[in-house]
């Protein structure tokens, strides 16, 4: 039996999320269209008859701005160490940029196995994806090239193909029928992270991190107490909006899709509270469950 590590590297908002949802055939990863969705390493077990592979979402590598995005981009790096191939996923859409060449050059001097695999194919014309690919040949030689439309599933297949081709023979890590690492708290929050991502716009979906006060299992429907933190005094009035409307439509989305989760009612209450520059203190962000 193959089995490894694979890390799924890239850009913010490159599409990394989707493409490890489609290969693991369920939803593992929250996806927005706002860049810096993930924010953890979040492992997805794929397995079929023969081999398990773990594969890691990243937070996107981006110029750190706060203490919290200077810790996502130092867990990407450490990841570097510990898997046995890395994906390199690109937002073929995009024009090549400083950012691009920022992620070549940590990857350049890779003695790993390298995929480049380029998303979004379908946007742009046949000459420009020619010379895109053209391109990263040049800059990555030792790199397999794959494209992909991630929300369609196309050629996801290969991509698992070619991965199995890298992998060595070896044990498992996790237990059959294990589909990610994370348990159900952590995906609690990232649920109502994702409805505040999704409904609300500029600074303050960044500023957001969710603290999950209380879980009663026992009772009926399940009672689930959750405060949403926000940096600034301004931010709190947006996210509960006028007459509460905001924060009660984050509310019913996130009950609907952890009911899905859970399998059961659920009653979600929501407060919001100010944690000031939660983002640049150490305490805070090991509180809320960053700092791996």
């Amino acid at each position: 039996m193959k089995s490894g590590y694979v890390l799924i590297m890239g850009r913010p908002n490159v599409g990394k999320s989707t493409i490890l949802n489609k290969i693991m055939g369920r939803k593992i990863s929250i996806v927005t269209a706002k860049p810096q969705t993930t924010r953890n390493n979040i492992k997805g077990i794929y397995e079929d008859e023969d081999c398990e592979i773990v594969f890691i979402d990243s937070p996107g590598v981006h110029k750190p701005d706060v203490l919290l995005n200077e810790k996502m981009n130092d867990m990407v790096y450490r990841n570097m160490e510990d898997v046995d191939v890395i994906m390199l996923v690109i937002d073929a859409s995009k024009e090549f940029g400083g950012g691009d060449q920022f992620m070549i050059d940590k990857l350049k001097d890779n003695e790993l196995p390298l995929i480049v695999v380029f998303n979004k194919i379908d946007l742009i014309r046949m000459e420009k994806a020619i010379k895109l690919k053209d391109l990263y040949k040049k800059l990555l030689p030792n790199a397999i090239q794959i494209e992909t439309v991630a929300t369609e599933g196309f050629n996801i297949d290969e991509i698992i193909k070619t991965i199995k081709g890298y992998l060595p023979e070896g044990p498992r890590f996790y237990e059959e029928g294990t589909i990610s690492d994370r348990d159900e708290i952590f995906q609690i929050k990232e649920i109502i992270r994702e409805k505040i991502l999704e409904n609300t716009e500029e600074e303050v979906p960044h500023a957001v991190a969710i603290y999950l006060n209380n879980i009663d299992w026992e009772k009926k429907p399940i009672f689930i107490d959750a405060s949403i933190n926000v940096e600034k005094e301004s931010q709190k009035p947006i996210l509960i909006g006028k007459g509460g409307k905001m924060i009660k439509k984050i509310g019913i989305e996130a009950r609907r899709d952890i009911e899905k989760l859970l399998k059961a009612r659920v009653n979600l209450s929501l407060t919001v509270k100010v944690e000031k520059n939660w983002r640049e203190n150490e305490k805070s962000i090991t509180k809320f469950g960053y700092n791996e």
